[in-house]
């Protein structure tokens, strides 16, 4: 995890979802507010997203899922942060995801979930609140 400098969030499509408007446009509030954002683009594996995430030296995981398959590509990305000590890196998503999953995704380690709806600005405020603050 970086110490200095602006907020760096890897924002990230997985599995095979091909749909990423709503990714990219939280991509954009992000990097509006000051924030370093790498998109990755669509259909990336759990793999890939940390790989990434740890060669650019994020701050947090942003990932879109639309597909149905949270439950499993959430797990994974958590699963792949902790064996390669990586878990300082905070994970938070947002698509179509049903109410009555967000509390085991929570528990799983998933910091928080944003549905359809959620003001860019919520997600804004909810990153510099709760990743790190921005450098001075």
């Amino acid at each position: 995890m970086g110490v200095s400098g602006p907020i760096r969030v890897v924002v990230a499509k997985p599995g095979l979802d091909g749909h990423d408007r709503g990714a990219k446009v939280i991509a954009r509030a992000l990097r509006d507010a000051g924030m370093e954002v790498i998109y990755t683009g669509l259909h990336q594996t759990p793999e890939q997203i940390v790989d990434t995430a740890i060669q650019e030296d994020a701050d947090a995981i942003g990932l879109s899922i639309l597909s149905g398959a949270h439950m499993t590509l959430f797990a994974k990305v958590l699963e792949l942060l902790r064996e390669r000590e990586a878990e300082d890196i905070k994970v938070f998503g947002g698509g179509i995801i049903p109410e009555e999953d967000i509390a085991p995704l929570k528990e799983q380690g998933v910091a928080a979930i944003f549905t359809p709806g959620t003001p860019t600005g919520d997600v804004v405020t909810w990153v510099r609140e709760h990743v790190r603050q921005l450098a001075v």
